[in-house]
Protein backbone atom coordinates (compact mmCIF):
# COMPACT_ATOMS: atom_id res chain seq x y z
CA UNK A 1 0.00 0.00 0.00
CA UNK A 2 1.63 3.27 -0.38
CA UNK A 3 1.92 5.92 1.65
CA UNK A 4 -0.03 9.20 1.20
CA UNK A 5 2.16 12.11 0.65
CA UNK A 6 2.59 15.54 -1.25
CA UNK A 7 4.80 15.97 -3.97
CA UNK A 8 6.06 19.82 -3.65
CA UNK A 9 7.32 21.24 -6.70
CA UNK A 10 6.26 24.66 -7.22
CA UNK A 11 7.85 27.24 -8.94
CA UNK A 12 8.55 29.86 -6.43
CA UNK A 13 8.91 32.30 -8.82
CA UNK A 14 4.99 34.03 -10.34
CA UNK A 15 6.58 35.57 -13.15
CA UNK A 16 10.02 36.83 -14.07
CA UNK A 17 10.99 39.91 -16.83
CA UNK A 18 14.09 40.38 -17.56
CA UNK A 19 15.84 40.46 -13.84
CA UNK A 20 13.14 41.15 -12.35
CA UNK A 21 11.33 38.21 -9.95
CA UNK A 22 7.94 38.49 -8.22
CA UNK A 23 7.84 35.56 -6.35
CA UNK A 24 5.20 34.36 -4.00
CA UNK A 25 6.88 35.05 -0.51
CA UNK A 26 7.22 38.83 -1.55
CA UNK A 27 3.76 38.72 -2.73
CA UNK A 28 2.41 37.05 0.44
CA UNK A 29 5.13 39.43 2.82
CA UNK A 30 3.40 42.60 1.07
CA UNK A 31 -0.35 40.90 1.59
CA UNK A 32 0.37 40.92 4.85
CA UNK A 33 1.14 44.16 5.74
CA UNK A 34 -1.71 45.19 3.69
CA UNK A 35 -4.28 43.10 5.76
CA UNK A 36 -2.39 44.46 8.71
CA UNK A 37 -3.25 47.96 7.89
CA UNK A 38 -7.09 47.57 7.14
CA UNK A 39 -7.20 45.77 11.02
CA UNK A 40 -5.16 48.11 12.48
CA UNK A 41 -7.77 50.67 11.04
CA UNK A 42 -10.70 49.31 12.65
CA UNK A 43 -9.15 49.27 15.91
CA UNK A 44 -8.12 52.86 15.46
CA UNK A 45 -11.71 53.85 14.43
CA UNK A 46 -13.34 51.74 16.94
CA UNK A 47 -10.75 53.42 19.89
CA UNK A 48 -11.19 56.92 18.81
CA UNK A 49 -7.82 57.13 18.03
CA UNK A 50 -6.38 59.42 14.66
CA UNK A 51 -6.24 57.48 10.96
CA UNK A 52 -3.24 59.85 10.13
CA UNK A 53 -1.36 58.01 12.57
CA UNK A 54 -1.40 54.71 10.69
CA UNK A 55 1.10 55.90 8.10
CA UNK A 56 3.82 56.01 10.43
CA UNK A 57 3.33 53.10 11.99
CA UNK A 58 3.20 51.14 8.45
CA UNK A 59 6.35 52.68 7.62
CA UNK A 60 7.91 52.05 11.37
CA UNK A 61 6.79 48.30 10.75
CA UNK A 62 8.16 47.82 7.48
CA UNK A 63 11.72 48.94 8.39
CA UNK A 64 11.40 47.05 11.72
CA UNK A 65 10.58 43.77 10.08
CA UNK A 66 13.12 43.80 7.42
CA UNK A 67 15.98 45.43 8.99
CA UNK A 68 15.66 43.29 12.33
CA UNK A 69 14.67 39.95 10.67
CA UNK A 70 18.46 40.35 7.89
CA UNK A 71 20.37 41.24 11.10
CA UNK A 72 18.91 38.63 13.40
CA UNK A 73 20.01 35.80 10.97
CA UNK A 74 23.31 37.49 10.06
CA UNK A 75 23.92 37.58 13.94
CA UNK A 76 22.03 34.82 15.45
CA UNK A 77 22.82 32.10 12.58
CA UNK A 78 25.79 32.81 10.16
CA UNK A 79 28.02 35.78 11.95
CA UNK A 80 30.86 33.87 11.04
CA UNK A 81 30.08 34.29 7.29
CA UNK A 82 28.81 37.89 7.50
CA UNK A 83 31.17 39.68 10.15
CA UNK A 84 34.06 37.42 8.62
CA UNK A 85 35.03 39.24 5.32
CA UNK A 86 34.18 42.38 3.97
CA UNK A 87 32.25 39.85 0.50
CA UNK A 88 30.03 38.71 3.56
CA UNK A 89 29.27 42.10 5.17
CA UNK A 90 28.27 43.50 2.39
CA UNK A 91 25.65 41.35 1.80
CA UNK A 92 24.14 41.95 5.03
CA UNK A 93 22.61 44.85 3.32
CA UNK A 94 21.16 42.23 0.36
CA UNK A 95 18.14 40.55 1.62
CA UNK A 96 16.75 39.41 -1.32
CA UNK A 97 20.16 36.61 -1.32
CA UNK A 98 17.95 34.62 1.72
CA UNK A 99 18.44 34.76 5.42
CA UNK A 100 15.50 36.27 7.76
CA UNK A 101 15.30 35.71 11.27
CA UNK A 102 11.45 36.13 12.86
CA UNK A 103 13.14 36.62 16.22
CA UNK A 104 15.46 39.98 15.17
CA UNK A 105 12.35 41.15 13.34
CA UNK A 106 10.49 40.31 16.91
CA UNK A 107 13.32 42.40 18.36
CA UNK A 108 13.32 45.26 16.16
CA UNK A 109 9.31 45.35 16.04
CA UNK A 110 9.43 45.99 19.83
CA UNK A 111 12.15 49.11 19.75
CA UNK A 112 10.10 50.46 17.41
CA UNK A 113 7.08 50.36 18.62
CA UNK A 114 8.37 51.76 21.87
CA UNK A 115 9.68 54.66 19.64
CA UNK A 116 6.08 55.24 18.15
CA UNK A 117 4.50 55.26 21.52
CA UNK A 118 6.42 57.71 23.10
CA UNK A 119 6.67 60.18 19.99
CA UNK A 120 2.44 59.70 19.54
CA UNK A 121 1.46 58.45 22.33
CA UNK A 122 1.17 60.97 25.14
CA UNK A 123 -1.12 63.58 22.72
CA UNK A 124 -3.07 60.45 21.75
CA UNK A 125 -3.80 58.74 24.71
CA UNK A 126 -2.29 55.29 24.62
CA UNK A 127 1.01 54.01 25.88
CA UNK A 128 3.57 50.92 24.57
CA UNK A 129 1.88 48.51 25.84
CA UNK A 130 -1.58 49.17 24.49
CA UNK A 131 0.04 49.74 21.05
CA UNK A 132 1.51 45.96 21.39
CA UNK A 133 -2.03 44.76 22.21
CA UNK A 134 -3.30 45.74 19.11
CA UNK A 135 -0.49 45.25 17.16
CA UNK A 136 0.01 41.58 17.59
CA UNK A 137 -3.69 40.42 16.39
CA UNK A 138 -2.49 41.42 12.70
CA UNK A 139 0.97 40.08 13.50
CA UNK A 140 -0.40 36.59 13.66
CA UNK A 141 -1.74 36.93 10.35
CA UNK A 142 1.23 38.13 8.52
CA UNK A 143 3.44 35.38 10.40
CA UNK A 144 1.01 33.10 8.84
CA UNK A 145 1.35 34.38 5.64
CA UNK A 146 5.29 34.53 5.84
CA UNK A 147 5.24 30.83 6.84
CA UNK A 148 3.25 30.30 3.49
CA UNK A 149 5.68 31.91 1.62
CA UNK A 150 8.68 29.68 2.87
CA UNK A 151 6.27 26.34 1.88
CA UNK A 152 6.58 28.25 -1.88
CA UNK A 153 10.29 28.78 -1.56
CA UNK A 154 10.41 24.93 -0.33
CA UNK A 155 11.87 26.24 2.96
CA UNK A 156 12.61 25.64 6.71
CA UNK A 157 10.65 22.21 6.58
CA UNK A 158 11.51 18.72 9.21
CA UNK A 159 12.51 15.95 9.61
CA UNK A 160 11.53 13.23 7.66
CA UNK A 161 8.20 11.57 8.33
CA UNK A 162 5.99 8.75 7.52
CA UNK A 163 2.36 10.56 8.33
CA UNK A 164 0.02 11.06 5.26
CA UNK A 165 0.37 14.26 5.16
CA UNK A 166 4.42 14.46 4.86
CA UNK A 167 5.82 16.75 1.83
CA UNK A 168 8.11 15.50 -0.46
CA UNK A 169 10.27 18.89 -1.14
CA UNK A 170 11.48 17.84 -4.97
CA UNK A 171 12.90 20.66 -5.77
CA UNK A 172 15.59 20.57 -3.04
CA UNK A 173 16.56 16.70 -4.23
CA UNK A 174 14.05 15.14 -1.53
CA UNK A 175 12.73 12.01 -2.07
CA UNK A 176 11.29 10.77 1.05
CA UNK A 177 8.49 12.97 2.37
CA UNK A 178 8.89 15.36 5.36
CA UNK A 179 7.27 17.52 8.00
CA UNK A 180 5.80 20.19 6.96
CA UNK A 181 6.75 22.47 9.19
CA UNK A 182 6.07 25.97 7.65
CA UNK A 183 2.20 24.61 7.47
CA UNK A 184 2.19 23.75 11.47
CA UNK A 185 3.21 27.45 12.35
CA UNK A 186 1.65 28.93 9.70
CA UNK A 187 -1.99 27.22 11.12
CA UNK A 188 -1.00 28.12 14.41
CA UNK A 189 -0.60 32.16 13.82
CA UNK A 190 -3.63 31.63 12.00
CA UNK A 191 -5.50 29.76 14.75
CA UNK A 192 -3.75 32.50 17.17
CA UNK A 193 -5.02 35.50 14.64
CA UNK A 194 -8.31 34.32 14.69
CA UNK A 195 -8.96 33.57 18.47
CA UNK A 196 -7.06 37.14 19.38
CA UNK A 197 -9.51 39.02 16.82
CA UNK A 198 -12.48 37.33 18.60
CA UNK A 199 -11.36 38.46 22.64
CA UNK A 200 -10.81 42.05 20.95
CA UNK A 201 -14.53 42.40 19.27
CA UNK A 202 -15.74 40.89 22.14
CA UNK A 203 -14.27 40.71 25.20
CA UNK A 204 -12.52 44.24 24.74
CA UNK A 205 -14.12 45.91 27.45
CA UNK A 206 -13.03 42.87 30.04
CA UNK A 207 -9.35 42.71 28.97
CA UNK A 208 -6.25 44.22 30.79
CA UNK A 209 -3.86 46.09 29.01
CA UNK A 210 -0.98 43.63 28.40
CA UNK A 211 -3.05 40.48 28.32
CA UNK A 212 -3.22 40.02 24.20
CA UNK A 213 0.72 41.00 24.01
CA UNK A 214 1.43 38.10 26.45
CA UNK A 215 -1.06 35.54 25.08
CA UNK A 216 0.48 36.52 22.02
CA UNK A 217 4.37 35.59 23.17
CA UNK A 218 3.52 32.76 24.70
CA UNK A 219 1.16 30.64 22.40
CA UNK A 220 3.45 32.21 19.34
CA UNK A 221 7.17 31.12 20.68
CA UNK A 222 5.86 28.56 22.66
CA UNK A 223 4.64 26.90 19.48
CA UNK A 224 7.80 27.97 17.69
CA UNK A 225 9.71 26.27 20.56
CA UNK A 226 7.91 22.70 20.55
CA UNK A 227 7.89 22.70 16.32
CA UNK A 228 11.38 23.03 16.42
CA UNK A 229 12.17 19.62 17.83
CA UNK A 230 11.28 18.34 14.72
CA UNK A 231 12.45 21.00 12.18
CA UNK A 232 15.86 19.91 10.45
CA UNK A 233 18.92 22.68 11.51
CA UNK A 234 18.96 25.93 9.56
CA UNK A 235 22.87 26.43 10.07
CA UNK A 236 25.47 23.60 10.32
CA UNK A 237 26.58 24.55 14.55
CA UNK A 238 23.11 23.80 15.34
CA UNK A 239 23.73 20.04 14.70
CA UNK A 240 24.12 18.69 17.96
CA UNK A 241 22.60 20.89 20.00
CA UNK A 242 20.23 19.72 22.68
CA UNK A 243 17.88 22.53 22.02
CA UNK A 244 18.43 24.65 18.37
CA UNK A 245 19.30 28.53 17.94
CA UNK A 246 15.09 28.74 17.58
CA UNK A 247 14.70 27.41 20.70
CA UNK A 248 16.79 29.15 22.75
CA UNK A 249 15.68 32.36 21.24
CA UNK A 250 12.15 31.29 22.21
CA UNK A 251 12.35 31.03 25.30
CA UNK A 252 12.96 34.61 26.34
CA UNK A 253 9.72 35.73 24.52
CA UNK A 254 7.92 32.81 26.07
CA UNK A 255 9.15 34.62 29.74
CA UNK A 256 8.83 38.09 28.72
CA UNK A 257 4.53 37.16 27.23
CA UNK A 258 4.69 35.84 30.98
CA UNK A 259 5.52 39.08 32.28
CA UNK A 260 3.11 40.74 30.27
CA UNK A 261 0.20 38.68 31.92
CA UNK A 262 1.74 39.35 35.30
CA UNK A 263 1.37 43.41 34.52
CA UNK A 264 -2.14 43.14 33.03
CA UNK A 265 -3.08 40.70 36.18
CA UNK A 266 -1.76 43.55 38.50
CA UNK A 267 -2.47 46.90 36.72
CA UNK A 268 -5.22 46.00 35.89
CA UNK A 269 -5.68 48.94 33.30
CA UNK A 270 -8.26 48.57 30.85
CA UNK A 271 -7.08 47.45 26.81
CA UNK A 272 -9.02 49.88 25.49
CA UNK A 273 -7.85 53.69 24.70
CA UNK A 274 -9.08 55.05 27.47
CA UNK A 275 -9.67 59.22 26.39
CA UNK A 276 -9.65 62.00 29.68
CA UNK A 277 -13.53 63.59 29.83
CA UNK A 278 -13.20 67.19 28.11
CA UNK A 279 -13.42 69.93 31.26
CA UNK A 280 -17.35 71.16 31.19
CA UNK A 281 -17.48 74.97 30.16
CA UNK A 282 -18.14 77.41 32.87
CA UNK A 283 -21.19 79.14 32.08
CA UNK A 284 -21.07 82.69 31.71
CA UNK A 285 -23.65 84.40 33.30
CA UNK A 286 -24.60 88.25 31.73
CA UNK A 287 -26.07 90.93 34.46
CA UNK A 288 -29.97 91.61 34.29
CA UNK A 289 -30.42 94.64 33.19
CA UNK A 290 -31.83 97.30 36.23
CA UNK A 291 -35.45 98.16 35.51
CA UNK A 292 -36.31 102.00 35.11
Amino acid sequence: METLVVNWNVNPVIVQLGGFELRYYSLLFVAGFILGWYIVKSFFKREGISEKLLDPMLYMLLICTIVGARLGHCIFYQPDYYFGSWAGFWEIFMPWKGGLASHGGTIAIILGIWWYAKKYGPKNDFDFVWVLDHLVIPVSFAACFIRLGNLFNSEIYGAPTSLPWGFVFQRNGETVPCHPTQLYEAGTYLLLGIALMILYWKKLDKMCRGSFVGIFLIVCFGSRFLIEFIKNDQVGFEAGMALNMGQLLSIPFVLLGIGFLIYAYKKKLPAEAVHPKPAPKEETHYARPKER
